[in-house]
């Protein structure tokens, strides 16, 4: 299993990224899914996460503004990330029934 990640980049504050996570070899629909992220120099977190039954769970941090989403069709776990902050600024990781990771895709939110 090769969780791929997309959809990183710069934005400015305020504005909003979509990242993706593509997961084959796997029963997808089965499995939970998450995003992690690691800002330098700081330990990785989680940032939310969505079982199999589409129950979500966020960070305190994220609450509000961040939406995990999945779609079993297609093998793919979403992150909808609006108003981010400078804060937000991390190399965002996805991680498939917490066992396999992706390689990760950076987020930068500067003026």
């Amino acid at each position: 299993v090769h969780p791929v990640e997309s959809g990183g980049g710069f934005v400015q504050p305020g504005g909003s990224l979509r990242l993706s996570c593509a997961a084959s070899g796997i029963i997808f629909k089965l499995n939970e899914m998450g995003w992690y992220r690691q800002a330098p120099e700081k330990e990785r977190e989680l940032v939310a996460a969505i079982t199999s039954d589409g129950s979500t769970n966020y960070a305190d941090s994220v609450k509000g503004r961040f939406t995990i989403s999945r779609d079993d069709d297609k093998n793919t776990v979403y992150l909808q990330m609006n108003s981010l902050k400078p804060e937000d600024t991390a190399v965002y990781y996805c991680i498939v029934a917490a066992a396999w990771w992706g390689q990760g895709t950076q987020v930068t939110v500067s003026s």
